[in-house]
């Protein structure tokens, strides 16, 4: 990860390509950098993205000198941070840092008037992807949209994908759309309300 977003230089580890290689905030140098899952970092990874944060440089694995950078950091989670920060897994101090500008994205099955426009979208992009035209009736609209997506907008993608892949018929209904649904939950619907939080 260290060597991703920092960079390294020659010989700075096995395998380094030799010249070295810039790292993901070099790259992003008066632009802008996304972080997803910002909550899965280690803590030295976390230390070391606070020193970026607070200094405005990087040092490049087996480097000795700091290179400037003015980079607009997003990061993405879809964890409780101040949770995390209570029980010792997040630093404070780089939470602090990163909570300047928040935006909370509701999970998909609090938005299910997304869930139609997405579906449409995916299918319309898939369908011209892998040359495979579909159509979904309203019983198929209607049994994707009962559904409460515990893998939010990557679920639902990923199922159209594979559905437009697989899927003999052009136009799917109901019937159909469960036939090739076989990973589908089946559990209650009303999942308790802090199951998913933040950006999806």
């Amino acid at each position: 990860l260290e060597s991703e977003l920092f960079g390294y230089v020659d010989s700075a580890f096995t395998g380094a390509r030799r010249k070295g290689k810039p790292g993901l905030f070099e790259m992003a140098h008066r632009g802008t950098i996304f972080l997803d899952e910002i909550s899965e970092m280690a803590p030295y990874g976390q230390s070391r993205l606070l020193r970026v944060l607070q200094e405005r440089q990087v040092m490049r694995l087996g480097d000795d000198k700091y290179i400037p950078v003015d980079v607009r950091i997003i990061a993405a989670t879809n964890k409780k941070l101040p949770r995390l920060v209570s029980e010792g897994l997040f630093r404070q101090d780089l939470f602090y840092r990163l909570k300047i500008l928040t935006v909370t994205i509701p999970p998909l099955r609090q938005r299910s008037g997304d869930i139609l426009f997405l579906s449409r979208h995916f299918l319309q992009h898939y369908a011209i992807k892998h040359q495979r035209p579909h159509k979904l009736e309203k019983s198929a609209e209607a049994l994707l949209t009962s559904y409460f997506w515990p893998g939010n907008v990557r679920e639902l993608r990923y199922f159209i994908e594979r559905l437009i892949i697989i899927a003999r018929e052009f136009s799917i209904d109901d019937k159909a759309l469960s036939a090739y649904w076989e990973d589908r939950l089946e559990t209650d619907h009303r999942l308790p309300e802090n199951t998913g939080s933040g950006i999806s």
